[in-house]
């Protein structure tokens, strides 16, 4: 399978590309019925309809997490994980506000609404949560991302990637590629892969994120179990051998700086929830490769509500 890449600059971005599901790496799936979804019927008021599977989503109204000195706490909201009654109006509930200031941003309060995440969580019957795919440019960390996302969908699943470089053509376009700008970038994925994990989607973000005190930090920002570090072990030597953008060829010839493997350092995670790895040499499908990532989230209870 031939896949034709197209480079852009985008704001301080160069050398960037828009990924849709780039098999570079990896066999082509065996079955290519992968991603159908099947259609199912229902009754609404004694009318039988046929419909494909479909799950609304609501809008992100609240959190179910609130930030303390950096750090995620969980909160009981009333009449979702309690025997609480809920007020009839949450607009008018008793109580002093308590103003807060976050970074630049002084004066502001946390407004809280009765629909929160595990609500969200029962009209998807799934739950929200962060799969974080690390590794070397080329590893194919894109390729999975989309394999899984495939894969999920087929189950009924809703799904959503942040891949790093399409973030590029758009939220982070004006970013660049120095430590600081890169650290920014990863803050930002971060914050915007919570959201989806509170609305009840299962975000997969598919970024190199080289360094581990931005990766924890991401970490830190979900509840406990909720962001799932997949790392993609796929030796330097290997992942340039592969090239499938040509960095790797321009970073040896000086013509991009501090590319990551090259001039730039990159942190393996040390206790990631998922490593994949090659297999003696070979690579497994990425079907195979998102199957593994599939089993573990249906093993913890990300599956079901």
């Amino acid at each position: 399978m031939i896949i034709r890449f197209n480079m852009a600059s985008i704001g301080k971005c160069s050398s960037i590309y828009w990924t849709t599901s780039p098999e570079f790496d990896f066999p082509e799936p065996s079955s290519g019925k992968l991603g159908l979804c099947k259609s199912f019927g229902f009754s609404i008021s004694g009318t039988h309809v046929k419909t494909s599977f479909v799950a609304p989503l609501r809008a992100i109204e609240a959190s179910r997490t609130s930030q303390l000195n950096g750090k995620a706490e969980n909160i009981q909201r009333a009449g979702c994980d309690s025997n609480q009654v809920l007020p009839t109006n949450d607009c008018n509930v008793k109580g002093v506000h308590q103003m807060s200031t976050i970074g630049n941003s002084s004066n502001i309060v946390w407004h809280k609404c009765s629909v929160e995440k595990c609500d969200r969580e029962e009209l998807l019957q799934q739950r929200g949560c962060v799969i974080w795919v690390t590794g070397l440019s080329g590893s194919g960390k894109s390729t999975l991302a989309c394999a899984l996302s495939r894969g999920l969908h087929a189950r009924g699943k809703l799904t959503y990637i942040l891949d790093g470089d399409n973030l590029r053509h758009g939220l982070n376009r004006d970013l660049s590629f120095r430590a600081e700008d890169r650290a920014e970038n990863i803050r930002r994925t971060g914050e915007v892969a919570k959201l989806f994990a509170d609305a009840g989607v299962i975000c997969i973000a598919s970024l190199i994120s080289p360094y581990r005190k931005d990766r924890d930090a991401c970490r830190s920002l979900l509840a406990e179990g909720d962001f799932i570090e997949v790392f993609m072990d796929v030796p330097l030597h290997v992942c340039e051998a592969r090239d499938p953008k040509g960095l790797y060829k321009l970073a040896r010839a000086g013509k991009i700086k501090g590319f990551t493997g090259i001039d730039d350092p990159y942190e393996p995670p040390l206790t990631s929830e998922i490593v994949l790895r090659q297999n003696q040499g070979l690579c497994d499908s990425p079907d195979d490769l998102a199957d593994i990532v599939i089993s573990y989230l249906d093993k913890k209870g990300y599956l079901k509500a």
